[in-house]
């Protein structure tokens, strides 16, 4: 893993995190690295409520703030920026307000590494969303003064269009961490749990527990 400054992620949801990179963060905070976490909703218009249902549609925001909070505290994150846009609208966010809200982090923070969604990979028009203004406002940045961008493609066709990750981050000593933070989303994660919890023919959920992938993205200039 390479070393860093500081590591500033940018995701739209709640879960967002521990899907993708919550061995990963531990790691670099374990290491003394300094993580913020910018989470742009709280999930408000999640498709879950539960499993069985826990939550409702007026209760779900507050449900999934603590689950937020309480998933840090699995990760060990301590920066958590709630950034206060709407769940399911991030697509219709100017993109000039997206892109002032992304710089002023950086400008703020001066990471070495930003983790996020890579465009046209993210499946989700908020994470797409997340991602054009991530590349698009890092990309208007000299290039001597641009953080390198670390960002997760999970769309069916990232591996045959991106090629191969560029970065495994091994995470076996994490899987407890990303399993804890799983379960700190729980309005969310109740099915994925039952996956984890029954055998695995594939091996794709023990591949999930071990590896993080990551794509860099280079710039044209």
């Amino acid at each position: 893993m390479t070393e860093e400054s500081h590591v500033l992620v940018i995701f739209p949801h709640p879960d967002d995190e521990s899907f993708s990179s919550a061995g990963t963060l531990a790691r670099y905070i374990d290491n003394g690295i300094p993580v913020t976490y910018a989470c742009l909703t709280l999930g408000q218009m999640g498709r879950n409520l539960g499993n069985p249902p826990f939550a409702t549609r007026e209760s779900l925001p507050h449900i999934r703030e603590k689950e937020l909070e309480n998933a840090m505290a699995a990760i060990g994150i301590t920066d958590l920026r709630k950034m206060g846009l709407r769940d399911k609208t991030v697509e219709f966010e100017p993109h000039d307000e997206m892109d002032t809200m992304v710089k002023s982090l950086i400008d703020e923070l001066q990471p070495s590494v930003i983790i996020s969604f890579y465009p046209k990979f993210a499946v989700h028009p908020d994470h797409e969303a997340t991602a054009e203004a991530v590349v698009r406002t890092v990309g208007r940045m000299a290039k001597e003064d641009r953080p390198r961008l670390q960002l997760v493609a999970f769309s069916n066709d990232a591996k045959e269009k991106l090629g191969e990750p560029d970065i495994l981050n091994e995470i076996s000593d994490y899987k407890e961490v990303k399993l804890r933070a799983f379960e700190a989303h729980a309005s969310q994660t109740g099915p994925f749990l039952e996956q984890l919890a029954t055998p695995d023919v594939s091996g794709q959920v023990k591949s999930f527990l071990e590896v993080e992938p990551y794509w860099t993205y280079n710039f044209e200039s």
